[in-house]
């Protein structure tokens, strides 16, 4: 591969545009030369932009020679197919989370890519990029706070799209929460489990919020995570490790603090593209530079695995009303 990635991309909605003008404007070893979207008129618009070429289906893009990656930003249903056809083309491929929607998908793909001895894949948990979970992340290593014992985390939203339903909260939003969580303790789950709690009237929908999500993992940790998905101040996040000698705390984005009217104040973020616009571009970055040096080294296959059914761990458990384990296959040593 040459001193520049020839991206293609699968889907160019709100996400997908973003992410193509990063991959053209803020990242310097990329270039997008191809897009596809199921609503042509979509993806003809982005193509006209900038001067790229507009594909008629996934399969076509995938398959075109000048393309060297390729980026999955389409509906969730179509992401396991799009991943297993670059794995078949031999092409890396950066898919946006979810991996797939259920584990047979998501064993289907790992299989895939076991088969042909090498990863491609990477699976886009752009937490683990942002500079606060990073620094989390290091202050455990270093041992300061002691053995990690438990995770004390939120995440607050103040509006969802329409057609939003309560199982998203753990496959759209949670997701987020069980990737990083697993990263930031080095360990796998063994259990989940969601508990009932007061439902909030600011909900705009008929689905279930907040939920409270508990997860344990194989050396007894345990991870607590409250899911707002409607009707909060904010776009929240918020994240506490809590070890034998101390805590360690994820920092609130930078913002100018107000002194007026007896009161001090300072801005809190609206949706996730102000939240970790930065982690994204320090995502896309550290996916081309490692593209380059032959291999994607991010979130991988099985990290989407691994988040697919401690999902559906958490469901059934909503359904059941008790804690239900977390089965997973045997690692494969790529991973």
């Amino acid at each position: 591969m040459s001193k520049e990635i020839k991206v293609g991309v699968i889907g160019c909605g709100a996400i997908g545009r973003q992410h193509i003008a990063r991959l053209m404007n803020t990242i310097p070893e990329t270039r997008v030369v191809a897009v596809a979207d199921y609503y042509q008129p979509s993806a003809q618009a982005v193509a006209e932009q900038y001067g790229i070429t507009c594909c008629a289906t996934g399969e076509e893009l995938i398959a075109l020679p000048e393309v060297d990656a390729v980026l999955v930003t389409s509906a969730d249903p179509s992401h396991a197919g799009y991943v297993l056809e670059c794995i078949k083309a031999g092409k890396f491929v950066f898919c946006e989370k979810p991996l797939a929607q259920t584990a047979q998908e998501c064993e289907e793909i790992i299989r895939a890519e076991v088969a042909g001895g090498r990863r491609l894949v990477q699976v886009g948990f752009m937490r683990r990029y942002d500079r606060g979970y990073a620094a989390m992340k290091q202050a455990i290593e270093s041992g300061e706070i002691g053995a990690p014992l438990m995770i004390h985390s939120c995440h607050r939203n103040m509006s969802q799209a329409p057609g939003f339903a309560t199982d998203y909260a753990v496959t759209r939003v949670a997701i987020h929460e069980i990737d990083i969580s697993r990263w930031l303790l080095d360990d796998e789950y063994a259990e989940a489990q969601v508990l009932a709690v007061r439902q909030s009237k600011n909900t705009q929908g008929d689905w279930l919020n907040p939920q409270i999500m508990m997860l344990t993992t194989r050396s007894g940790q345990r991870i607590d995570v409250e899911v707002q998905t409607d009707g909060a101040y904010a776009y929240d996040i918020q994240c506490q490790v809590v070890g034998e000698n101390g805590t360690v705390s994820l920092p609130d984005p930078s913002a100018v603090v107000k002194r007026s009217g007896a009161a001090c104040s300072f801005p809190i973020m609206t949706d996730w593209s102000q939240r970790f616009i930065e982690a994204y571009d320090i995502e896309f970055g550290a996916w081309a530079k490692a593209l380059l040096n032959g291999a994607p080294d991010g979130p991988s296959a099985w990290d989407g695995y691994v988040a697919c059914v401690t999902g559906d761990a958490l469901i059934l458990s909503r359904q059941t009303g008790k804690p239900e384990a977390i089965e997973l296959m045997e690692k494969p040593s790529i991973y």
